[in-house]
């Protein structure tokens, strides 16, 4: 595998559309891990219910699984620096809506749920258009260090968010709302700064066929098909970070500035992993050791389920996600290095949509089960179906 350093030399940084890109990408991710906190311990606070936490993961996964093929055909078809503009200007609108109503203290859950609802359809625009952008802003030769810069960046952005999410809610339940806005806003500002040298796409008509052009290109592959798929699975059936706001509360009982360490948590795990696979690249044996990092994700998550102290909770959690960055740099790598820039938009939808749905797919997973067996139950499960996915997949997928 290609190496996956973390630092750009200064000729990718050196371009401005580029650092103009990371801004715009660390922005949104931190305004979007912020206010997932943010209303995470929202929902909980008013219902003290974990099925209700379900629904948010399933508010944001019904837009994505309806929108993200077709958002696929829109970035292949339109200019991916307005889509994605245009995106974080309704994200930073819904996070406005809910801070005055948290003010006002005339929010109801559904109000929230139709927030949520709005924001992940403005993502499942957003992900595979800004991503699809990224090889239109590197030169080919440094497309690779482009890619690592950003995931780098990204995955410091996923450990500052919930942090940030969790010291601003208690400073005042208002604060994680506006200032998420604030940077949704301000990466807006920066997408629109964006400059390099466009072609017109060539615009095709909208058809079954070219909504699923994406999914047909993943088939044929069979490697990035098992790499693409039990990511998800894993994804899915982890569901622990639904569970966290009862944990901080209920189970390690403790408050919204714990529950942001404990969203932080796994990206501090993934960004240890990126440099260590940074400096001891994947180079043989990739897919027994993605198959060893998913099992390993699925043990941390039992072991968290039935934690009930503070420093191993977030021991677990930062080991499950150091082990589900293994498989990210594996799918990722796979996605970019096979897929022609014709069809990024709609490979990188697909992709968005097994991974991304699957988060809040798996959050609504575990929420239900939460409300029926118990947030430790559900949590366990979660684990215990990961290993399961494992063992399946090795003999699915023996490539």
């Amino acid at each position: 595998m290609t190496d996956t350093s973390p630092i750009a030399p200064p000729g990718v940084l050196a371009i401005p559309a580029f650092r103009h890109f990371l801004l715009a990408r660390a922005l949104s991710s931190i305004a979007f891990q912020a206010a997932a906190v943010a209303i995470g311990w929202l929902i909980y606070d008013k219902t003290r219910n974990p099925f209700d936490l379900g629904l948010v993961g399933l508010f944001q996964f019904l837009p994505m699984l309806l929108l993200t093929l077709p958002a696929g055909h829109v970035a292949d078809q339109f200019d991916r620096r307005r889509i994605g503009l245009v995106c974080q200007v309704i994200e930073a609108i819904a996070l406005v809506v809910i801070a005055v109503g948290v003010w006002q203290d005339a929010i109801p859950i559904w109000g929230i749920f139709a927030a949520v609802f709005a924001i992940g359809a403005a993502q499942a625009f957003e992900r595979p258009a800004l991503t699809a952008l990224l090889p239109a802003i590197v030169p080919t030769a440094q497309l690779q260090s482009g890619v690592a810069t950003a995931t780098s960046v990204m995955q410091t952005a996923m450990i500052l968010g919930p942090a940030v999410g969790g010291l601003l809610y208690g400073v005042g339940p208002v604060v994680p709302f506006a200032i998420s806005a604030l940077c949704f806003a301000l990466a807006a500002v920066n997408v629109a700064l964006i400059r390099h040298p466009t072609r017109p796409p060539v615009r095709t008509p909208i058809t079954l066929e070219s909504v699923f052009a994406g999914v047909a290109f993943i088939a044929s592959r069979p490697i990035m098909l098992g790499a693409i798929s039990l990511d998800m699975f894993a994804v899915l059936l982890g569901g622990a970070t639904a569970m966290l706001p009862v944990y901080a509360r209920d189970i390690l009982h403790a408050g919204p500035e714990a529950l942001g360490f404990l969203r932080m948590a796994p990206a501090v795990g993934a960004v240890a992993m990126a440099l260590t696979l940074a400096r001891f690249p994947l180079r043989h044996g990739v897919g027994i050791k993605m198959l060893v990092a998913v099992a390993i994700f699925g043990v941390a998550t039992i072991v968290f389920a039935y934690s009930t102290d503070i420093v191993l909770s977030i021991v677990m959690l930062t080991t499950l996600g150091a082990a589900d960055a293994l498989s990210v740099v594996v799918r990722s790598s796979l996605v970019q290095l096979l897929t022609p820039d014709h069809m990024r938009g709609r490979v990188n939808a697909v992709n968005s949509l097994f991974i991304g749905t699957s988060n809040q797919l798996g959050e609504f997973r575990a929420g239900v089960m939460g409300g029926f067996i118990g947030p430790v139950a559900a949590v366990a499960f979660g684990g215990i179906g990961t290993l399961a996915v494992v063992a399946l997949w090795a003999g699915l997928f023996p490539a």
